[in-house]
């Protein structure tokens, strides 16, 4: 099975057309969301929509969450905060409920996808050090995990290697961002993963950067949100 793999779309619609696109030409058979498909940018609404239409799996994230009540204010940054407060306008009944009815995490065909961590999924961990890897380690029962949360693309093997991809270990992945990279590349990234043949590529996508800047400020969501998107951070 051929599964693209996005993360952290976060409302940013022209990201999310872009990678669409980009996937309709890779032959895949299914198409798999792991959170965060609002917060920070302008489009919720309509990213709710076309996710939940093109994504054979959604799974809940962080943002998601903090927009329909499950996670308090306090648990945002003062940016976040103000984007998931203007969100919860933004969104229909519909569309709300849809998000609060998604899984924190999913076993599928011996895959494990979870926004943060297969572990302890609603404590919302970031998976930043060797420490957080062992400890994800220890609640994963299947020989792979793919994450987003942290908004970096990286592989992570149980053996200690980095950026490597063959059988034999088992690995977190995590697919990098979609709405909002921040590994200084500005570009959307989304991961292509072929169960049969083993293997993993992350895919870049540019989109148009300037139009989404442009809507999110006439949204009246903080200038520092748009910007970020200019630099990939």
């Amino acid at each position: 099975m051929r599964i693209a793999l996005i993360s952290d779309i976060h409302s940013n619609l022209e990201a999310l057309t872009s990678v669409l696109k980009t996937i309709d030409l890779l032959d895949v058979d299914q198409i798999w969301c792991l959170g965060d498909v609002v917060g920070y940018g302008p489009f919720p609404g309509a990213c709710v929509d076309m996710v939940r239409e093109r994504c054979a799996v959604v799974l809940k994230g962080n943002h998601d969450a903090g927009t329909v009540d499950e996670l308090p204010p306090t648990h945002f940054n003062e940016h976040g905060r103000i984007a998931v407060r203007w969100t919860k306008g933004q969104l229909t009944e519909e569309q709300s409920s849809y998000l609060k009815s998604l899984p924190l995490v999913a076993v599928l065909n011996g895959i494990t996808v979870a926004h943060a961590t297969p572990n302890l999924p609603a404590t919302w961990r970031y998976i930043l050090s060797w420490k957080d890897v062992r400890e994800a380690f220890v609640g994963l029962s299947t020989e792979i995990c793919f994450i987003g949360h942290t908004h970096v693309p990286v592989i992570v093997g149980d053996n200690g290697s980095l950026n490597t991809f063959r059988r034999g270990p088992r690995y977190i992945v995590n697919v990098g961002s979609v709405g909002q990279p921040r590994d200084g590349n500005p570009r959307a990234s989304f991961g292509l993963f072929d169960s049969e043949r083993w293997t993993y590529e992350n895919i870049r996508v540019s989109y148009g950067v300037e139009k989404t800047a442009a809507s999110l400020m006439a949204a009246g969501l903080p200038d520092y949100l748009a910007q970020r998107l200019f630099l990939g951070v």
